[in-house]
């Protein structure tokens, strides 16, 4: 019969680096800023929604101009892929910008300058 139990070491370190945390801390709120940027710039929904998960992504559908049911349809796998481009594209319009700009987010380092060039562009 084989041990599988783990050494005391192993079970008390974390799953990754701590600077791997703060980096994801830093985007998450630097994203959120953008949203909150984007928010005021279009007029639509309540800003502060931004820094708070799953109420930024009401606020995407609202900012969009879409009913706030589809919500729901970012539960559903695949399902949630398609309407979140839709939201995007939508997201795009608000801001007087193409649509086909959510190009962008499937290109890989370009995807980092989506938000802020919809936050910060004139």
């Amino acid at each position: 019969m084989q041990d599988f139990t783990m050494p005391a070491e192993m079970a008390a370190q974390p799953s990754l680096p701590w600077w791997v945390w703060i980096i994801c801390i830093v985007l998450y709120l630097f994203y959120a800023y953008c949203l909150v940027i984007i928010s005021q710039k279009t007029g639509r929904g309540t800003s502060w929604w931004g820094w708070v998960p799953i109420l930024n992504i009401i606020l995407l559908i609202q900012i969009a101009g879409k009913p706030i049911w589809w919500i729901i349809l970012f539960f559903i796998p695949l399902a949630n892929i398609i309407f979140m481009i839709m939201v995007l594209v939508g997201v795009c319009n608000a801001r007087g910008k193409s649509g086909w700009l959510v190009i962008m987010i499937f290109i890989p380092i370009v995807n980092l300058a989506f938000y802020p060039y919809l936050a910060f562009s004139d």
